[in-house]
């Protein structure tokens, strides 16, 4: 059925192929045939990309999977400075913002995502800079001032990339140290004060010593006006102690050096440091529950309401729309340091090229965060982070066999250690926690990839990964004070220190099989069969407690029993095209992924605010993916993709009535919208001695889709439901006019203007829904409004 799909959408995407993102490449000795001002234009979209998405710099064309490219002169032109702005780059690629945090990510590949980001949970995305890799969502959004490009590998990386590349793999590649002097100069003014500073010194060789400085500096006003309570008769309302929020103070740089230790070693250090100290996204309160119920507390028909919502009457401030001013009652922030060191050694040794790869990365991550959205004081927490990771990598490529046989093998060691202060303050201090947890992770890993061509233009890949884990986990639980339960003084929950609990332990294989063959020099298609691996491991926020058991003298249910590694079995279709003398780029690939195991966080608000971690039994997600570039002539470019997105749970097991039920037809994927689409256009209206002028657009679509994994229907209306955090959809359409190649005292000057998201989309991207023991609480986030600008800057 799958390959009908397949066969049926490719005739159908062919035909409306210049309408249908971006992977953009055409092959080195097209780009050399071409003029220099043709080649100039076609880097933009079409350009001949390199990647190393395999441990081998390969052509994006030729490498048989399914994987999307962008360069620096892409990124540039589209004003693309941080990861949370390339959810476009990729078919069935999706990047939000965690829930009231500007600096977490929620990268969802083909449906698979982790929602959580709790430190001790585990990305299904693996991200990488510059092959060391990122391993938390927390302070994974961070700006970039020199990227040189984007690779975006869909599908899981098991075998190159290993443990948490369940769905897929981002690598971030930056513009490396040329040895000539040169640089650029940026500023940018935009909507709400917006003001952004990028500069970028290549500094000319010194010896064997090259080096580059690159960074950024970005501010913005807040997009919410906080304002006094404007409610009146309301005793338990708060003067506001912020005048905003929604901020943006973010600095980042990074400084690279390379060093040619003799003509066949290279050494490449570099160091990178961002930072963040803002006020954090606003969390709007949508609506509460009013079903009459006794657990609606904030509805005035119901029972509870004179014991709860008459004192916080939280009822009084919902609103469904997008509002631009706001009452809260507390100090909330976001702030974050990050930054890390990396040692690339680099030999070639004729036909082998052998590379280590040492990095550290440290992390602090602090926020505080008004969750109830309005001047009472109902529902505030922080998260206090302190995260550093140390990892090695070694690798040997290089081809045997008169070329026919190419080869990769490494071992990799990954080790980090993360602790967490989670205080929970709710209802002005009627309920007062103290919830801490952490925890440590060891892993190593060996693997290889053998390429081997057995017929002229036929390639067989054979890859194999194996990875041991070992974590460990401590977890404190404080109640300061209860008074719904009678708790006047503290009580220790939880005390369980590292040891407490035995350690999990993990061990997998992950394979790989592709069968790729070059049909004619325009035409590839492949096969392949890969299997992914998310890890397992411990829910640090678990507030599920009972009495110690034998098996469990803790008490502790969760950390007893660990969540076990989620898998994937993967199999692929893809075609890869260039036609019409390759102005025509069209790649189309057909998936189908069964799960194993599937990790999902159950959102909780009881005693405090955390998830129940569920391996939810099994799932079958299929898809299709079309990309296509087009380059009629040497002043026009169209650039678009197509997702189709069918994910279907085959079990979930869940409680009902105390009894462990399979509901796989009533529960919603999260973050899994059945189409998306991207479309894109770069136009040279005019070029002369003066310069040049470029107009782009950009339009994404994102169909609607569920933000958790709750029940479709349910019997009581003031149940959790899918539906009440289920997103509308957008789409945005930015656009960028540009005048660059200037000539100014020896320079290139360029002045852009551009607005983002023109048509003022405004439906929430993502919600906290806080369920039924929290009076159906929803609050959501909203994508930022529409905003003008103006960048100017100089090339030298």
């Amino acid at each position: 059925m799958i390959v009908r799909r397949f066969l049926a959408a490719s005739a159908l995407a062919t035909s409306m192929s210049i309408v249908a993102v971006p992977a953009f490449a055409q092959d080195a000795a097209d780009a050399a045939a071409a003029p220099q001002s043709a080649k100039q234009d076609m880097e933009i979209g079409i350009g001949d990309i390199v990647v190393t998405a395999q441990k081998r710099s390969e052509n994006v064309q030729n490498v048989p999977i399914a994987i999307s490219a962008v360069s620096s002169a892409y990124l540039e032109s589209r004003g693309v400075d941080s990861i949370d702005k390339l959810g476009t780059i990729a078919p069935n690629m999706k990047i939000e913002r965690a829930p009231g945090s500007k600096t977490v990510s929620q990268i969802s590949i083909r449906g698979s995502v982790t929602i959580n980001p709790a430190i001790t949970w585990e990305p299904a995305v693996g991200l990488y800079l510059d092959g060391v890799y990122i391993a938390k969502a927390q302070g994974s959004i961070f700006d970039i001032a020199d990227l040189e490009r984007v690779e975006v590998l869909r599908g899981p990386q098991g075998t190159l990339y290993g443990r948490n590349a369940l769905a897929g793999a981002v690598n971030l590649v930056t513009s490396k140290p040329s040895g000539e002097l040169g640089g650029t100069i940026e500023m940018t003014y935009a909507s709400y004060d917006e003001m952004k500073y990028r500069g970028v010194l290549d500094l000319p060789k010194m010896g064997i010593f090259s080096v580059k400085l690159s960074g950024q500096y970005r501010s913005r006003g807040g997009l919410i006006d906080i304002v006094p309570n404007p409610i009146p008769n309301v005793p338990a309302a708060r003067s506001p102690r912020v005048n905003e929020t929604d901020t943006i103070n973010s600095g980042s740089f990074m400084v690279q050096v390379r060093a040619e230790l003799a003509d066949n070693i290279t050494a490449d250090y570099t160091y990178d440091y961002s930072r963040n100290k803002q006020k954090p996204q606003y969390s709007q309160l949508l609506q509460v529950n009013e079903n009459g119920d006794p657990r609606d507390i904030f509805d005035p028909n119901s029972p509870s309401y004179p014991f709860v919502g008459a004192n916080f009457p939280l009822n009084l401030y919902t609103n469904p729309d997008r509002v631009k001013t706001a009452s809260i009652d507390a100090d909330v922030y976001e702030k974050t340091r990050a930054y890390g060191h990396a040692l690339t050694l680099t030999g070639d040794f004729g036909n082998a090229t052998v590379k280590s790869i040492t990095a550290y990365r440290n992390l602090k991550y602090s926020d505080g965060l008004d969750l109830d959205g309005s001047p009472l004081p109902v529902a505030y927490t922080q998260r206090i982070t302190d995260y550093h990771a140390f990892s090695q990598e070694l690798q040997v490529t290089g081809k045997a066999l008169s070329d026919r046989l190419s080869y990769t093998a490494g071992a990799f060691f990954f080790r980090e250690k993360a602790e967490t202060a989670n205080p929970q303050s709710y209802f002005g201090g009627g309920t007062d926690l103290e919830s801490d947890y952490g925890s440590h992770t060891r892993a190593f890993a060996l693997y290889t990839q053998l390429d081997y061509e057995m017929l002229q233009g036929l390639k067989l890949t054979l890859g194999a990964r194996y990875t041991h884990e070992e974590k460990d986990i401590r977890r404190y639980f404080r109640v300061n004070y209860d008074a719904a339960n009678g708790i006047t003084s503290p009580v220790v929950v939880a005390d369980i220190p590292y040891g407490g609990v035995p350690d999990a332990k993990y061990n997998s294989f992950t394979p790989a099989v592709t069968l790729g063959y070059e049909v004619s020099n325009q035409v590839n298609v492949y096969a392949r069969y890969a299997r992914g691996f998310k890890s397992g491991g411990f829910n640090g926020e678990t507030n599920v407690f009972v009495a110690p058991t034998p098996d469990c003298p803790s008490g502790a249910l969760e950390l007893c029993n660990p969540y076990k590694p989620e898998t994937v079995d993967s199999y692929e279709l893809g075609i890869k095209t260039k036609t019409l003398g390759n102005r025509l780029i069209f790649n189309v690939s057909a998936f189908r992924d069964e799960h194993k195991n599937m990790q999902l966080a159950v959102f909780t608000a009881g005693l405090g605010a955390s998830s129940i971690v569920r391996n939810a039994g099994a799932a079958r997600i299929q898809g299709l993916e079309f990309e296509t570039v087009f380059h009629p002539f040497d002043a026009l470019t169209f650039n678009g993709s197509l997702a189709l997105l069918d994910p279907k749970y085959k079990t979930f097991m869940d409680l009902v009535d105390g009894v462990e039920t399979n509901v796989a037809k009533n529960r919603a994927f999260p973050h899994a919208p059945k189409v998306t689409a991207s479309a894109g256009v770069d136009l040279r209206v005019a070029r002369g001695d003066w310069g040049k002028l470029n107009l782009y657009g950009d339009l994404s679509y994102v169909a609607k889709y569920y933000t958790f994994p709750y029940a479709l229907e349910t019997t009581n209306p003031s149940d959790q439901n899918a539906h009440t955090t289920q997103s509308k959809g957008r789409t945005i359409v930015n656009l960028r006019a540009s005048l660059s190649e200037m000539p100014l005292l020896g320079t290139k000057a360029e002045i852009s203007v551009f607005v983002r998201n023109l048509t003022k989309e405004a439906n929430p991207a993502n919600f906290i829904d806080f369920g039924p023991s929290f009076g159906g609480m929803v609050v959501g986030y909203f994508p930022e409004p529409r905003t003008f600008g103006v960048t100017a800057g100089v090339k030298f």
